[in-house]
């Protein structure tokens, strides 16, 4: 990240609140077509949850991957726990208690938006958090 990129505290904080999906305090993340490899703006992101993570030690996360539609159930199941396994080494890099995380792929089982176009396909390939004490 460059130096002077986000202007303010409150600044970060507002963006952050707009980018919730499903009801969870942390932003879901998106990978291309047929990747798990984690975008720049990923890691920006897990980047924030790990800070969230370290003012909440009593929480613990479920990081869930998610696919597109394309390609076999047995393909996406594993590739959505290669895409959740690249956001848990990535927290654990940053200092998250590895004890505290556990991961889940849901394949193609659960997408977010169930329309067929690039747009709906882009939402579903993703990592979700969900928080539970």
């Amino acid at each position: 990240a460059m130096e002077g990129e986000y202007a303010t505290g409150s600044d970060i904080k507002d963006d952050y609140a707009t980018t919730y999906e499903e009801g969870s305090p942390l932003a879901d993340i998106r990978f291309l077509y047929d990747s798990a490899a984690l975008s720049e703006e990923a890691r920006a992101t897990l980047e924030k949850h790990a800070v969230w993570l370290q003012t909440n030690r009593n929480v613990r996360v479920t990081i869930e991957g998610h696919c597109d539609e394309r390609g076999t159930t047995d393909y996406n199941l594993a590739l959505g726990e290669q895409r959740a396994r690249a956001a848990w080494d990535y927290l654990v890099s940053l200092g998250v208690s590895a004890d505290r995380l556990r991961t889940v792929s849901y394949g193609k089982e659960r997408p977010l938006d169930p329309g067929q176009t690039e747009e709906a396909y882009a939402r579903n390939r993703r990592g979700h958090f969900t928080v539970s004490q």
